[in-house]
This record gives C-alpha cells, sequence and structure tokens, in this order.
C-alpha cells in the first residue's frame, strides 16, 4: 500500500459532512457535532507530524473524531463535567430549584417516551424531506442516507463536486428550518 500524505486544506471540502453525520448519530446534538468535528480538524492539525500514512486521512480523522465523542461522554459523566452542565439552571414553575444535571436524560437507557420521539422526529425528517425540491430530496438522500459517492452522484446528474455541496448545504439548511418549524418547536 503506497504512503497516504496528508492534505489538511482539503480536511473541509471532503470530511466535514462525513464526520458530521458520524458523529449526530452519536451525540444527537447539531451544536456539539460541529464543535467535536472542528475539534477532530484541530487535533488533526496538531498531531499531522505524527501521521505515519498507514491508513487514508478519513480513517485517520473518524479515529481521532472517536476519541473526541469519548471524551465528551466522559466529561459530561464525570464530576467536573456535571459541575459544568449544573452552571444552565432551569427555571420554570414545575422544576424551580431544579439542576439542568438532574434533568438530563440517561441515553444509555432509552423509555418508550424516547423511541416515540425518535420515531417522531423520524417522521418529522421524511416530511422535511419530501418538501425539499426533488432535486435536492434526491441527492441529499443519495449522499447523506444511501452514502453514495460523489463521483456516482455527479455522474449520475450531472453536476460537479462543488455543485453537490452546494446543494447538500442547502438541502441542509432548508431541512433545518422545515424541523425547527415542524418539530423542534413542539418540544
Amino acid at each position: 500500500m503506497p504512503e497516504v500524505k496528508l492534505n489538511p486544506d482539503k480536511w473541509v471540502d471532503r470530511y466535514a459532512d462525513y464526520l458530521f453525520n458520524f458523529t449526530i448519530t452519536r451525540v444527537n446534538d447539531p451544536i456539539m457535532a460541529q464543535d467535536l468535528v472542528s475539534e477532530t480538524f484541530l487535533a488533526g492539525l496538531k498531531s499531522a507530524p505524527n501521521f505515519q500514512g498507514k491508513s487514508t486521512e478519513r480513517t485517520w480523522l473518524v479515529s481521532i473524531l472517536k476519541r473526541k465523542i469519548i471524551d465528551y461522554y466522559r466529561k459530561s459523566n464525570s464530576k467536573k463535567g456535571q459541575a459544568e452542565v449544573r452552571m444552565s439552571y432551569l427555571n420554570s414553575s414545575d422544576q424551580e430549584g431544579d439542576w439542568l444535571e438532574e434533568q438530563v436524560e440517561d441515553l444509555r437507557n432509552p423509555t418508550i417516551e424516547d423511541d416515540i420521539e425518535q420515531q417522531e422526529l423520524g417522521e418529522a425528517l421524511n416530511d422535511c424531506i419530501a418538501a425539499l425540491p426533488e432535486r435536492y430530496a434526491t441527492i441529499f438522500v443519495q449522499k447523506t442516507i444511501d452514502k453514495l459517492d460523489t463521483d456516482t452522484i455527479c455522474k449520475e446528474h450531472d453536476i460537479t463536486a462543488s455543485n453537490l455541496w452546494v446543494i447538500i448545504h442547502r438541502a441542509r439548511v432548508q431541512l433545518m428550518d422545515c424541523l425547527n418549524s415542524k418539530w423542534y418547536k413542539n418540544k
């Protein structure tokens, strides 16, 4: 196997979407997922001199990201992490005096309500995908759900790779707007 060289200038274009999708399924928080991907890129830059070229860039970045996700959960379950969570104080009439850490669900033991909420989110997401322009929906599903590679999608739709990423970005923005209005605002 030829030795692989790092190309950090292309990381965001090549891997940001993949790493975000990988992360969001594990932390279920878009902002935290973006933060963890950013931290991964920074850690990758810092440890680039140690890269031995025995794996692909993406595999190497995913291994860094996995450690970042583990650290995130360790921190949130540690005393220090709980103290940081405690800084956000809930102030609603039925929960006055309760700290946020006491209100956070234990995601290791999902309840029936969690399953129902996941099903509702899935239905809302499907509705929002259906509301996208047909081309956006098709390309978004092919890239993010069916995991087709960029070249295949570009050839099928006769578009460039950069056009593909613009479409994916626009679809995500529209999906987030749709989910915010149809699902998140009710939670």
